[in-house]
């Protein structure tokens, strides 16, 4: 097959991946500007190389003018999690889309594989448009921890470095890592609660913060210069306090201050 068909063949599968990636740290936004946790910790994505459809087609058996149809992870996306419960939170996620459809779904986290891999794989129906219209491709989307990805990572060198056949000594100390892994995801959850709350509060002050710096710069615009610094100085005395409490209230404090700037600008009416 030529390359030019070739790309032909990816160029959709690379829109199907950076348009989910988008969508999906887009949830992340959304969760943190309302303050909100987000089962999603980061997204990665990828479309499979040419040489390595051919080496899965080779093994498979698939003919080349049916490679879309039996090789399912041209297209692969990787969401990881925080914790093992977002996981089920993500795929529930998924699930509710109306831009996706589950085709089907492996886990690999109660039925964990024999080498140790753990992770939740699903295979969603995506539809893309393109200059030739619309087209429906099929993308894997592998949900993971933290952990069990950079077990899955290390094991995947080793895999590549051996050519699949990891001598036994190496194997063994990967079903130990593996044991460990799930020791420190549930070690992980027992306390997540503390986690969640730290990082829900650092979340809201960094938007607090974000919007207080915000209204300082538009009142220099409308304000007393002398008036602004004081308010700036002011903000800078309690940021540096490191208080939660106080910062909210001189939040609206300011937005009150802003408002009135803001009431003063609009032209009466007669």
């Amino acid at each position: 097959m030529e390359i030019k068909l070739w790309r032909e063949i990816l160029n959709p599968y690379e829109l199907a991946v950076r348009e989910i990636k988008v969508k999906l740290e887009h949830l992340i936004t959304e969760h943190r500007e309302l303050g909100e946790y987000s089962p999603i910790e980061t997204v990665n994505g990828r479309v499979k190389s040419i040489s390595s459809i051919l080496d899965k087609a080779q093994k498979k058996k698939i003919q080349l003018d049916q490679i879309e149809e039996e090789i399912e992870d041209i297209a692969g996306l990787r969401i990881i999690c925080q914790f093992v419960e977002d996981i089920e939170k993500v795929v529930a996620l998924i699930r509710s889309r109306t831009d996706m459809e589950i085709k089907s779904e492996k886990d690999y986290i109660k039925n964990m594989k024999n080498s140790g891999y753990r992770s939740y794989h699903l295979i969603v129906y995506y539809t893309v448009e393109t200059m030739k219209g619309s087209k429906r491709l099929q993308v894997e989307i592998q949900i993971r921890t933290l952990a069990m990805n950079f077990w899955a990572t290390i094991e995947h060198s080793l895999q590549y470095k051996y050519k699949k056949n990891i001598p036994d000594h190496i194997r063994k100390r990967l079903s130990k890592a593996a044991d460990a892994i799930i020791i420190l995801d549930n070690e992980m959850s027992s306390i997540r609660n503390e986690i969640m709350d730290a990082q829900n509060s650092f979340q809201i002050q960094a938007n607090i913060v974000a919007d207080i710096l915000n209204n300082i710069q538009n009142l220099y615009k409308v304000a007393n210069k002398r008036e602004v610094l004081k308010i700036q100085d002011e903000f800078y005395r309690i940021y540096e306090l490191n208080d939660l409490e106080q910062l909210e209230r001189f939040h609206k404090q300011l937005d009150i201050i802003a408002e009135g700037y803001h009431a003063q600008d609009i032209p009466s009416k007669k």
